[in-house]
């Protein structure tokens, strides 16, 4: 039968053959989707006509309005009806008959409905006191009677809602986040609410109606696509429950998925997730413009009284990093960057917005997928730090990851994501998909980082550890084999690789071990040893699980299990206790730095050489092998042996914005040639990179240098107004800084560990209070993490022995305080 067959027997037989034309259209397999939808609401709409026109026969202005979901022409199989009987006022006895004469027979067919009897003001009137109603008639559809009266009512009320939109939108935006709270997340949820939760239906009838507010729009790509999904899914639901539904039950999936001709119950709710995680990025997206656009709107007359009525000023842009800069609250590109050029630019973009808290701006994210080239294989230095550094932001990670993911960019950065992308979990302890789980444990696993040596292995491990869940057969030994390739291809080395291959095969281990095995049992600890096989892969696998379990959900942690899994450590590091590391031997000096060395004390004062390191990239992947990926520079400083060296070097570069991502000093002795020391020298090896722009000339930094060393220069005020001038935003607190004495780590020196958050001036602050200790750095070692520090000093008193137990705990002590302030 035809929809023109079924509305003729609809309006030929009354409400009988109306609800028979309705049945037969939802039993047609043939037809579904929005087809389906359109039909069931012009088969409505036919019936309605034709009990308004039988019941209004000599009335005069009246109408049948349509609003909300049906004023749309989107009706489910057990959609409300939502009416308003419209009216000029004139003879209200007369619409209260004719409203009876409409309702009932909708009633009488247990068809739910919503229904109003209002003139053109009350309607007005009560939508500017009730949001809700204002939403519903910006839908308002005309059915039947009177179109003028219609038509004005429409005209009036997007006119109010426009007017209103800077007082009504701030409202809605509550009305949404309130829900939000109430109803959860749709994209994570088991057994979601389709209609109500974040995500859903009730968000993307809100980004209709602020885009009718002509204030902001919302990101189009996509979201017709995702509104209909949802649209689609909750018909199948309504027709294999027989109710009027909207939540997605675990017994129903399998008969919703059955309807929708898709695989199984995962299948369909990864459907639902995907489409749900563009309605929220849509959403994010089009609040932050309102409330942009409505800063605007009243910072504006208060700049032009300021100005005197004169242009707008430009809006402010200020760095953060190579090619990017934070504008109006976002962050965007700088005008000189080039994204066809320079493939690191996403990672780098993202890593500065997650490090300031601030949202990478959807115009930027569009422009760098849109131009971005592949990374090359294996990755340069930098896309691995700044890939280490974002996951290392904490809680702003996971917006700027869900701003890559939805324009495509975190799958083409890592094609191995895309298996458990929106994948659910059915297990009730789990609270997320796997990849935002795993996006969690990274988050934190970011404020273990103090805790471990190699916080970027904690972090890419946290990343990883689930990856191999959309693969058969157990996740984590196909993990394993998946880390290993995606670990190489981002570029860490073949001893880096074993440990993260190590990390994601076996992060259940000390769990499962602590929680099911006897740890009095000394097979027990020993398998756990032979397994780890080291006690800086313990220290991670530690760190990972304690991360993996608080990502997981409330159910998966605890004081006890923490307890047990500390005991279970503590058991097979003394049995890997074997292994505690010793100071490295000194190697010989290159020439180059017996020359600056030899230099630096025949002139008495310090010798500076530059020199670019580069590492050749795949030619098929990127630039040729012709066109080398700067790592950075090295920066050699040889100065005569006196206090103040380590916080003068370290200050200078941190006022020239130069980034240090490793360092190492030394004292080298320079003999008279008849075996006596004739003098002694500190060797600085650095590399550093400018954080943004190029690098200072090698004689400028020299002449600070000098400046520094001779007290001329106040390195410390410098910093203190530069860091006044321009603050330095930062989206979390980072974990505190943890100073440590690391026992029997040397026979001859004091080994002091710093891990802090990487920041200008740390090596400076680190300098002067050792300095202030009153002991001798006889070497270090930095290394720059990603965002993390991990610094080792090797100190000693002034008669150059180990300082004792308990100056070396104050020493630290000292230093822990003054970089927490």
């Amino acid at each position: 039968m035809t929809s023109t067959d079924m509305r003729t027997e609809a309006e030929d037989s009354g409400p009988s053959g109306y609800a028979a034309a309705r049945l037969r259209l939802l039993q047609e397999g043939a037809r579904s989707g929005p087809p389906r939808r359109a039909a069931l609401a012009e088969l409505t709409d036919d019936w309605l006509t034709g009990l308004f026109t039988a019941g209004s026969e000599g009335l005069r202005g009246v109408s049948l309005v349509a609003v909300g979901g049906y004023g749309r022409g989107e009706l489910s199989p057990r959609s409300d009806l939502d009416l308003l009987l419209l009216h000029d006022g004139s003879d209200s006895g007369a619409v209260a008959a004719l409203a009876d004469r409409i309702w009932y027979p909708v009633w009488d067919l247990g068809l739910a409905l919503d229904h109003s009897v209002r003139t053109p003001a009350e309607a007005r009137k009560t939508a500017g006191e009730d949001l809700k109603v204002q939403l519903g008639l910006l839908d308002a559809r005309h059915l039947a009677g009177d179109l003028g009266l219609t038509a004005g009512l429409r005209t009036a009320v997007l006119a109010d809602w426009r007017n209103q939109a800077p007082k009504r939108l701030p409202e809605l935006q509550e009305l949404c986040a309130e829900r939000a709270e109430r109803q959860g997340e749709l994209q994570y949820l088991l057994e979601p609410d389709l209609k109500e939760a974040r995500g859903g239906l009730r968000d993307a009838t809100a980004l209709r109606a602020v885009a009718a507010s002509w204030l902001a729009d919302a990101p189009r790509e996509g979201l017709a696509d995702a509104r209909r999904r949802l649209l689609d899914v909750r018909d199948a639901l309504h027709l294999t429950t027989g109710r009027a539904t909207d939540r997605l039950a675990l017994q129903e999936q399998d008969q919703v998925a059955a309807e929708l001709g898709l695989l199984d119950a995962d299948t369909l709710l990864r459907q639902v997730y995907e489409a749900a995680r563009v309605v929220s990025y849509a959403s994010d997206v089009t609040w932050r413009e309102v409330g942009r656009v409505l800063r605007s709107r009243a910072v504006r007359p208060r700049l032009r009284a300021m100005l005197g009525g004169g242009a707008k000023p430009a809006a402010e842009r200020s760095p953060l990093a190579e090619g990017v800069v934070e504008m109006d609250g976002e962050v965007v590109l700088a005008r000189a960057a080039r994204p066809e050029r320079d493939h690191v630019l996403p990672l780098r973009a993202a890593a500065a917005a997650a490090q300031a808290g601030l949202p990478l701006s959807l115009h930027a994210v569009r422009r760098m997928a849109a131009a971005a080239r592949p990374l090359p294989t294996p990755w340069p230095a930098e896309a691995r730090e700044q890939l280490v550094t974002l996951l290392g932001s904490g809680r702003p990670t996971i917006e700027v990851w869900e701003a890559l993911e939805a324009e495509g960019l975190i799958t083409r950065l890592l094609p191995d994501w895309e298996r458990v992308r929106c994948r659910p979990q059915r297990n009730a302890v789990h609270i997320w998909t796997v990849d935002r789980h795993l996006i969690e444990t990274a988050v934190r696993a970011s404020e273990l980082a103090r805790r471990v040596g190699r916080p970027d292995l904690l972090l890419i491990a946290s990343l990883l550890h689930d990856i191999g869940k959309g693969w058969p057969g157990d996740h984590s030994v196909a993990g394993e084999i998946i880390a290993r390739d995606v670990a190489a291809r981002i570029g860490f080395d073949r001893a880096d690789v074993a440990v993260l291959a190590t990390l994601v095969r076996h992060h259940l281990l000390l769990i499962d071990t602590a929680t099911r095995r006897d740890l009095e049992d000394p097979a027990t600890v020993r398998s756990v040893a032979e397994a780890v096989g080291s006690q800086g892969t313990l220290e991670l696998l530690h760190a990972l699980t304690e991360a993996d379990a608080l990502a997981t959900g409330p159910a998966a942690w605890s004081s006890w299990r923490g307890s047990l899994v500390a005991d279970l450590v503590k058991r097979v590091s003394a049995v890997l206790a074997g292994d505690a590391p010793e100071e490295p031997e000194d190697v010989a000096p290159t020439a180059e730095q017996e020359r600056l060395a030899i230099e630096a004390f025949r002139t008495g004062g310090p010798v500076l050489a530059l020199r670019a390191q580069t590492e050749s990239v795949d030619a098929d992947a990127g630039p040729t092998s012709d066109d080398p990926e700067p790592l950075g520079v090295e920066l050699l400083i040889a100065v005569p042996d006196q206090p103040g060296v380590l916080p003068a070097v370290a200050g200078v570069l941190a006022m020239h914005r130069l980034t240090v991502r490793t360092a190492e000093l030394r004292a080298l002795d320079l003999p008279d040639g008849v075996g006596q020391v004739e003098g002694s020298v500190l060797l600085l090896n650095w590399r550093v990179a400018a954080e943004y722009g190029s690098l200072p000339q090698a004689a400028r930094l020299r002449a600070d240098l000098v400046r520094a060393l001779d007290g001329s220069l106040d390195i410390t005020a410098r910093l203190a107004e530069r860091d006044a001038a321009y603050p330095r935003r930062r989206g979390t607190i980072a974990p505190p800084p943890r100073v440590t004495v690391a026992s029997a780590a040397s026979r001859h020196a004091t080994v002091i560990e710093v891990r802090a958050h990487d920041a200008p001036g740390l090596l400076h602050r680190i300098g002067r209070a050792l300095e202030d200790a009153n002991v001798r750095v006889r070497s270090m070692h930095v290394s720059t993490l990603g965002a993390n520090a991990v610094d080792a000093f090797y100190v000693t008193g002034t008669k150059g022995a180990p300082l004792p137990g308990e100056e070396a705990a104050s020493v630290a002590r000292a230093l822990e305080e003054t970089l927490r302030a």
